[in-house]
C-alpha cells in the first residue's frame, strides 16, 4: 500500500472518532513522519511511495492512541512554545498558544531594565522559566511546582535548551517556603472552574493532569491563594503577571484590588480575549 492511502485511511479513522477533519490530517501527517523519521516537507515527496516494512503496524498503533483522544503532544512527547520545543508527559499540561502572551509582556515590560530575578509559580513543563531564560540571559530564575514529576520534565527541558544552570526547581505549593524577593513573577495556574469539565474536550479531561487544571468551583482558587503570596515576594516596583481563563479577567482583578494591587494592563489572544494581567502594588 502506498503511504498516501495508509495516511488517508488513518485520517478517516480520526475524523470518525470526533477529530476535525483539519486536525486529523495534520495528526496522520505528523504521526507518519515520526514513523518514518523525517519531517512533513520530506513526507510529502514520499506519498507515492509504497510504505516500507513495519510501517503499517507502527503507524496503526500510534492512530489508535490518537483516535482513543490522546493528545498528539503526549503521543509524539513535545510540544512546541516561544519557537522552542519542550518535552511533555502526561506529568504536565501541555503548553498553550495563550501563554505565550505572558513571555510577550514580560519582554515588553523588561526590555531596557531586564530583571535580574524571575519567579514562575506553577511552572508545569518548564515553559515559562525556560522562555524567559533564553530572553533574559543573565536572569536567575527559581521555578514551583506542587509535582515532583512535573518538576522532573521542567528541569530535563531546561538542560535540553542549556539555562539549567540559571534556573532551581523548588517543590513548593505555589511561593510556600520561597524566600527571594523578586521584581517578576510570574504564573498560569489552574484555573478551569469545577464545573466545567463535562464541556471540554477529552482529550483535556481524560489526559491532561486535573491538578494543573481546575481551580475550584469558580475557578480563581489559586489566585486567592497567591496574590498575597506574591505581595510579600515582589521587589519595589515589580510586576505580577498573570494567566487568566476566559471571562476571568474581570474578577481577577477585582480579587486582586480587594489586596492591594493595581492593574497596570492586560493582554488579549488573537480573538480578542483577555489572557494575560499584568499588576503592581498600589
Amino acid at each position: 500500500m502506498t503511504l498516501v492511502t495508509r495516511i488517508a485511511e488513518a485520517r478517516a479513522t480520526l475524523v470518525a472518532a470526533g477529530i476535525s477533519v483539519r486536525d486529523a490530517g495534520f495528526d496522520a501527517d505528523r504521526l507518519a513522519s515520526r514513523v518514518l523519521g523525517c519531517d512533513r516537507a520530506q513526507l510529502v515527496t514520499r506519498l507515492r511511495e509504497e510504505e516500507p516494512d513495519g510501517f503499517a503496524a507502527r503507524f496503526a498503533s500510534l492512530v489508535a492512541r490518537r483516535a482513543a483522544r490522546e493528545p498528539i503532544a503526549y503521543i509524539l512527547g513535545e510540544r512546541e512554545f516561544w519557537a522552542i520545543t519542550f518535552e511533555v508527559t502526561p506529568d504536565v499540561l501541555i503548553p498553550r498558544p495563550e501563554t505565550e502572551l505572558i513571555v510577550e509582556e514580560a519582554i515588553h515590560l523588561y526590555r531596557d531594565r531586564p530583571p535580574a530575578t524571575i519567579i514562575d509559580v506553577c511552572t508545569g513543563s518548564g515553559c515559562l522559566a525556560v522562555a524567559l531564560a533564553t530572553e533574559f540571559p543573565l536572569a536567575s530564575i527559581i521555578a514551583t511546582d506542587v509535582s515532583d514529576a512535573a518538576l522532573g520534565v521542567a528541569h530535563r527541558n531546561a538542560a535540553r535548551h542549556g539555562v539549567d544552570g540559571r534556573i532551581r526547581f523548588e517543590r513548593a505549593d505555589l511561593l510556600t517556603g520561597i524566600e527571594t524577593r523578586s521584581p517578576l513573577i510570574v504564573c498560569n495556574p489552574p484555573y478551569v472552574r469545577a464545573g466545567d469539565a463535562p464541556g471540554l474536550m477529552p482529550e483535556v479531561t481524560r489526559f491532561e493532569p486535573h491538578v494543573a487544571l481546575f481551580g475550584g468551583t469558580d475557578g480563581l482558587d489559586v489566585y486567592r491563594r497567591l496574590l498575597p503570596m506574591a505581595a510579600a515576594r515582589l521587589a519595589p516596583d515589580g510586576r505580577l503577571l498573570l494567566e487568566v481563563g476566559y471571562d476571568q479577567d474581570g474578577r481577577v482583578a477585582d480579587l486582586a484590588s480587594g489586596q492591594g494591587w493595581q492593574l497596570a494592563s492586560a493582554r488579549q489572544d488573537l480573538q480578542g480575549i483577555t489572557r494575560a494581567l499584568v499588576f503592581e502594588r498600589t
